[in-house]
């Protein structure tokens, strides 16, 4: 898997709508200007480790049952 470097654009990531579906997640960043600088399907193995290269920004989670697990994760 590839993580984010110092030079790619998700470094510039503002916001993230994160979507799940049964085994996947939908990932779509935006930067503060709101032009798409991620949009990644990630397996529910990869999202944290995903998300631990990333800067800190704003994520919002689509509700379903299984959320306030990943909120907190």
């Amino acid at each position: 898997m590839s993580h984010p470097t110092k030079g790619d654009n998700t470094m510039q990531v503002e916001r993230i709508g994160l979507d799940s579906a049964k085994s996947s997640f939908q990932v779509h960043g935006v930067d503060a200007h709101g032009k798409v600088v991620i949009r990644k399907q990630l397996t529910r193995g990869k999202v944290l480790a995903y998300f631990a290269h990333l800067p800190p920004c704003l994520v919002g989670v689509e509700a379903w049952g299984g959320a306030h697990y990943w909120t907190r994760e």
